[in-house]
């Protein structure tokens, strides 16, 4: 097994660009439009759809870039450092991005991918500056990895990718469940075709019309608490190498799925001292700072579990209440209404105090029994598809130190 420098490996290192949001015209939602990758969507997994396009205005007019399918990308910026991802299929990134192009020659692009992912901390290290950590891309270029020869490379990608299609799997099912969900919600509570909508007249409220009978509550009204954590070093005290989960914003991914390995941990003592903060089955987190909107359910295998002042705790007064209000918090109405009242300091945030006043249609107690009859079978799936995906990453990442140092043989694996 030789040692050699990304860029040896590759046919091609370089970052891409952001058009000016000057321009509206530069960005577009058309389908037509160029597949735009973010720092914040590297997730350590393919992409192949962008929170945002760009246009051929957009595109001519700036320093994005095309990049193949295969690419592999690194995230260079902030509390996004060192994150990786691979695209399906081509798409332009930002200037947060370096993406590598793999000389298919050399060096399989997966093999590359999982090499990054076991050597991503000393490559973070390497980071520098004050305000926040930034890598770039000479720093990138002369990072070194194992290469094994091409074949054996190929083996052990293949074993690694195995499991990450099945998670792709179980996530793509998770999406449709999540729509499903997501179809019902609206058509109940946001346009009011529930069963029997026919026999229930509209009546004027603070949210415009809605259907007689029903109520206008803040969020507040409806939880016995909303509070925040607080991030253990301003307190003296330190993240651990085990211990307690400690959730933060970047362990939630858009899709509401936790991401385990991204948990830091802390001691009891200091769960203890963040008493505020100590999370139950059941909570709901909603990210307020940073990347605003990210929401999951807290499930009882993460229990005992504590977070930071980036995501906000939505303890509901009731378990009737539950299914309703996470979708509730899910939905782009609820979040739209957030990132309206965004303050801008070091980094985007919602105060506590906006999310307990965010005005919400309460419909009646026999609609909520009927509706958690229905979305209740989903979220169950969800969580069990969720489990899984735990369960795959958590295997993969076992292998993924013996295989690409060399501790299984290849050779009698192959044979075995």
């Amino acid at each position: 097994m030789a040692l050699a420098s990304l860029e040896s490996i590759c046919k091609r290192i370089s970052s891409g660009g952001t058009p000016s949001r000057k321009t509206p015209d530069y960005f577009t939602t058309a389908a037509s439009g160029h597949l735009w990758v973010k720092s914040k969507e590297l997730l350590d997994c393919a992409i192949e759809d962008t929170e945002e396009r760009i246009s051929d205005d957009g595109l001519n007019n700036s320093s994005a870039k095309y990049y193949p399918a295969h690419t592999v990308l690194v995230a260079m910026y902030g509390a996004n450092v060192g994150q990786l991802g691979w695209l399906r299929t081509p798409a332009t990134v930002n200037q947060a991005i370096c993406g590598l192009v793999i000389d298919e020659q050399k060096a399989d692009w997966r093999f590359v991918f999982y090499a990054l992912l076991l050597n991503r901390g000393d490559l973070t290290i390497q980071a520098q500056g004050a305000a926040q950590q930034n890598l770039n891309q000479d720093l990138i270029r002369q990072f070194c990895i194992d290469v094994p020869p091409l074949p054996v490379q190929q083996r052990i990608a293949g074993i690694l990718s195995a499991y990450d299609e099945l998670i792709e799997n179980s996530q793509r099912r998770i999406k449709i469940l999540e729509s499903m969900a997501r179809a019902l919600y609206r058509e109940w509570f946001v346009h009011f075709r529930f069963p029997g909508h026919e026999n229930h007249p509209r009546v004027t409220s603070p949210l415009g019309e809605i259907p007689q009978g029903w109520d206008v509550k803040n969020l507040g009204e409806l939880t016995k608490l909303i509070t925040k954590g607080t991030t253990p070093t301003t307190l003296g005290r330190e993240f651990q190498p085990d211990g307690i989960n400690f959730v933060k914003a970047e362990s939630i991914e858009p899709s509401g799925i936790l991401i385990e390995s991204k948990f830091a941990k802390i001691d009891a003592d200091t769960h203890e001292l963040l008493q505020r903060s100590q999370l139950c089955s059941g909570d709901i987190l909603f990210s307020i700072a940073g990347v605003i909107g990210r929401v999951c359910s807290v499930p009882s295998r993460i229990l005992p579990a504590n977070t930071n002042q980036a995501l906000a705790i939505v303890r509901c007064a009731s378990a009737l209440h539950v299914p309703f209000l996470y979708m509730t918090l899910r939905d782009d109405n609820f979040k739209n209404h957030c990132l309206g009242h965004v303050v801008q300091t070091a980094q985007a945030n919602v105060s506590l105090s906006v999310l307990k006043a965010v005005p919400i249609v309460w419909p009646p107690r026999v609609l909520l029994t009927e509706f958690n009859a229905h979305a209740e079978s989903l979220l169950r799936q969800i969580q069990v598809l969720s489990e899984k995906i735990q369960n795959l990453r958590r295997t993969r990442d076992l292998l993924l130190p013996r295989l690409l140092s060399g501790q299984i043989d290849m050779e009698k694996l192959e044979h075995a």
